[in-house]
C-alpha cells in the first residue's frame, strides 16, 4: 500500500501548508483530500510536489506492505 506519511513530514519541515499548496501553487483541494484519505494520485502530482518542496519521491510517498 502506498503511504503519504513522508509527505506530511516533508510539508512541515519545508514550512508549507496545504493552504499554501492550494492557493500559491495551484494544487487542487481534491488532490489534498485524496492524499488525506490514502487514495492514489498521479505521478505527475508526485512530480509537482517534488518540484514545489524541492525534495525526492521518497519524501512524498513510501510503500508499506499489507499484512
Amino acid at each position: 500500500m502506498i503511504s503519504y506519511e513522508p509527505f506530511w513530514k516533508t510539508l512541515k519541515e519545508k514550512g508549507e501548508s496545504t493552504y499554501t499548496l492550494i492557493t500559491k501553487h495551484h494544487i487542487s483541494s481534491a488532490t489534498i483530500d485524496r492524499m488525506k484519505k490514502g487514495n492514489g494520485i498521479s505521478t505527475a502530482k508526485v512530480d509537482d510536489f517534488c518540484r514545489i518542496l524541492n525534495c525526492r519521491v521518497e519524501d512524498i510517498i513510501e510503500y508499506k506492505k499489507n499484512d
